[in-house]
């Protein structure tokens, strides 16, 4: 929501976003998986929803997908600033 109303840089309208995020997820599935099928990572089980995705729960996947679109929105944001002056 804050790609669309606060910064405004409406990344969830274009592309690039999803071609972006199209790349990045496969790789965070991966990993995913690796890290919690060896156990170097585990998830109390009432801690979360319980849907698991690549062995991680969902609310990982979507910390992941809220960490890339915030990551890439502040840095339309700054970009579209500094190249102002």
């Amino acid at each position: 929501m804050s790609d669309l109303f606060i910064v405004r840089t409406q990344l969830l309208t274009k592309a690039i976003f999803w071609t972006s995020y199209s790349i990045i997820l496969p790789m965070q599935l991966i990993t995913n998986w690796w890290l919690t099928s060896r156990f170097i990572v585990i998830y109390n089980p009432n801690t979360i929803i319980g849907t698991r995705v690549a062995g991680a729960p969902i609310e990982d996947l979507l910390f992941g997908f809220s960490l890339v679109l915030t990551t890439m929105s502040m840095w339309v944001y700054v970009g579209k600033r500094f190249n102002r002056k």
